[in-house]
This record gives structure tokens, sequence and C-alpha cells, in this order.
């Protein structure tokens, strides 16, 4: 680090060990637990077309090609283990340091790290819900269900996006069988928030809450592209909320934000709120 990144993460942990933190996390924090990101360094954007919600309810074998991709997607996204950004933001809580935890991440690697109260905004990857009895039940039965149903299925994903689509030639989805609910034999997905779906007001309400209560915003490998993330940035600006920026890359908020600290989060998070710098001591990274 340059002398002036070193200024800006003193700087920014100085804020941290203030407390009063909600954080905003977004996919570039899960990029070194494997999973890519659209728009940062160690991904690209999306080259396929996203599900919609419109569409997944409506055409059946679009249906089908979204559960033989997301079926290989989930080998990546269920094995992933949390990085050290997770361990870091899980450890700020443990700490009494943050007052909000809002991701917009489906990967519950928060959660894995040993978070609690997050606020997953567009839903988590391992729940599977029933679009007919509203059933809850774990992504574990169904792809036991799914690898049951297709046993001869050896397609190859050729790569993987955030929310666990993956991209897939259509020749190697023939025959793929979808499972249905086991209670009302009803449709069944993802407990995502889809292209086109509406987030729960109750959570967007939550997240406005804690960003309006908070001391500082600090957004966390976001680029802020879409409104979904970057509303709650407009927000803490409005309300006078400082608002700290740790991404690779440019990103929507830069604008609006008091620091903005271009590094990966990997190298700069673990480093943030230990007990040597809460007590003065000099930062080193």
């Amino acid at each position: 680090m340059d002398l002036q990144e070193l200024e800006q993460v003193t700087r920014l942990d100085e804020w941290i060990a203030e407390g009063g933190v909600v954080v905003l996390s977004g996919a570039g924090l899960s990029t070194d637990s494997g999973i890519p990101d659209y728009r940062g360094p160690s991904g690209s954007a999306r080259r396929g077309t996203p599900m919609t919600y419109q569409t997944f309810t409506s055409d059946p074998v679009a249906r089908t090609r979204y559960w033989a991709r997301s079926h290989l997607g989930w080998r990546t996204i269920g094995t992933a283990r949390p990085n050290d950004g997770h361990a870091a933001v899980a450890r700020w809580q443990r700490l009494g340091l943050l007052s909000g935890l809002i991701t917009q991440n489906v990967d519950g690697l928060h959660q894995a790290a040993g978070a609690r109260d997050v606020v997953e905004l567009h839903g988590n990857l391992a729940r599977i819900v029933c679009l007919d009895c509203g059933e809850l039940t774990a992504r574990t039965e169904l792809e036991r269900r799914l690898t049951e149903a297709n046993p001869d299925f050896s397609a190859v994903a050729a790569s993987i996006n955030p929310d666990g689509d993956v991209e897939l030639d259509d020749a190697e989805l023939a025959g793929f069988t979808v499972v249905a609910c086991r209670s009302c034999d009803g449709v069944l997905k993802p407990d995502v928030v889809y292209f086109g779906e509406t987030v729960p007001a109750d959570r967007v309400s939550s997240a406005f809450s804690l960003v309006e209560a908070a001391r500082t915003l600090l957004v966390l490998g976001s680029s802020l592209t879409v409104m979904s993330g970057r509303r709650f940035v407009l927000r803490a600006v409005r309300e006078g909320i400082r608002v700290a920026i740790v991404n690779r890359g440019v990103t929507r908020g830069e604008p609006y934000a008091d620091l903005v600290v271009d590094a990966p989060l990997g190298v700069v998070l673990p480093n943030l709120a230990t007990a040597p710098v809460r007590h003065g001591y000099r930062l080193e990274i």
C-alpha cells in the first residue's frame, strides 16, 4: 500500500473502532471464497440473460433450464467457505462494533462465519420455497432429489454467477427432470429475489432503519451499480451519515462516499479493528 492508501485504511479503522457501523456487503466480499462477482476485477459482467420471476413462473421449459444450471452451480455455492473478510465482519459484530449487517449476497457465508441477525436483501440459495403452498425446505434435500431424478446428468458448467446460475450449453440440458414440492406438488423456487421480483418490504424497511441509526455505513465489495444497494448509500447521505467503501474497482457510490479504499478486501478487512489498533498501536498491512 502507498502512503495515501494507508492513511485511508487507518482512518477507516478508527471509524470502525468507534462502533455504530452498519455493513452493506456485495458479491466482491465472496470472491475469495471462489464465487466470482459480476463486475469487479475477479469477475466479469454476466454473459447470459438472468432468470426473471415472470419467465420462471410462466415458462416450464425455461424453468427446467434454470434448475439444471442451478443444480450445477450449487456444487460451488454449497461448498464455498467463509473467507477472511467474512470472518473479520463476524469478529466486529462479536466485539459490539456493528449495529447492523445487510447483504446483497445469497450465499449465506456471513452466517457461516458466525454472523447473526443478517438482513438478506435478496434471500438465500440454501432455502427452497414452494410457490403454491409456501413451504420452506433445505436446499440440501432438493439437491438430493434432483440427483436421484437425474442419475445420468453429467454436464459441466463453463462459468458461474454469484446467484448460483451457470453458463451452460442448451444441448447439455436435454432430458433434465425437475422435481416438485413434496407436500403439494407445486412449483419450487430458490428463496431468492429474481430480476423483476420485488425485495420484500419488511427487509427493505429493516435495512433502512439500520442505516438511519448508524454512525457509519460501510459498503464492502459492491459496485453499487443497481439501486437495490445504492439506495442505502443515498439514504445515509440524506441523513448525514458518513459512508465508507472498500471495493476493487470503480463503484457508483464514490461520489457520495466520505472515504473509498480500492484494495483487496481479504487483505484490508482482517487488519481493521484489531485489539492492538484500538489500543493505539500502528496499523501495518
